[in-house]
């Protein structure tokens, strides 16, 4: 298997707990795996885990699904 064809997490969006939640079903109900980082301790602790506590959750997609998820994070 090449390297180029290894899916890879890749982060599309970063925002509070509700947005990151919200974004993630939208994913989930088209059909896109999607996961959060730093869930829990971007709600209890948002500093820790980006300076300044702004934007401290990730929205994370496999590289193959990409442009789709832009689309959404677009809209």
């Amino acid at each position: 298997m090449d390297k180029k064809d290894e899916a890879v997490p890749v982060q599309v969006f970063a925002g509070t707990q509700w947005e990151t939640t919200m974004l993630k079903n939208l994913l989930e109900d088209a059909g896109i795996e999607a996961f959060l980082k730093d869930e829990y301790m971007g709600t209890i602790y948002p500093w820790f885990t980006n300076p300044g506590g702004v934007d401290p959750i990730k929205v994370f997609v496999s590289s193959k699904d990409l442009e789709e998820a832009h689309r959404f994070v677009e809209e």
